[in-house]
């Protein structure tokens, strides 16, 4: 469930133009056969050397790129304690719900906190390109995280 919702940022995170390729991955991958941050940095920085022309721009889009990856790798540190804590809770016999509702409202707090940041640092990337640059990243981004993208949509593999 942690590395699915992990994944799941970080999906979100490409549809925000930013560290997501996940789709079929050669190389590195973590336990659950997902790609591995360091091969998902390298992925995106490769398409923004390709798409966004001006190297100081592309140098800044992968700094935001780096800081999205860590909030979310923080972000899933962050809810691994907080379902710690609801472990902790469950044990024990005593519990009500009050004390349930803490955690998960504090939980629920950090992931919106976090996936801010995330979109904040969207917004930064998108601004600094022009909206070809926007575009051919996106599409590039897109592809790369859906290898079928380019077949025709009759599902036959050719």
């Amino acid at each position: 469930m942690i590395k699915k919702s992990m994944w799941l940022m970080v999906g979100l995170s490409a549809v925000m133009l930013s560290a997501g390729c996940a789709g079929r991955h050669h190389g590195p991958t973590t336990g659950a056969g997902h790609p591995s941050q360091d091969r998902i940095v390298s992925e995106v920085n490769e398409l923004v050397d390709q798409h966004v022309k001006d190297p100081g721009k592309a140098k800044q889009v992968q700094a935001m790129v780096r800081d999205i990856v860590e909030e979310v790798k923080r972000s899933s540190q962050q809810t691994r304690g907080y379902h710690e804590q609801l472990n902790t809770l469950n044990a024990g016999y005593d519990t009500t719900p009050e004390q349930f509702m803490k955690v998960l409202d504090e939980m629920n707090h950090a992931r919106m906190s976090s996936a801010s940041k995330i979109l904040g640092k969207r917004f930064q990337i998108k601004e600094l390109l022009t909206p070809q640059e926007w575009k051919n990243l996106t599409d590039a981004m897109a592809k790369a995280r859906n290898p079928y993208a380019h077949q025709p949509s009759d599902g036959m593999a050719r």
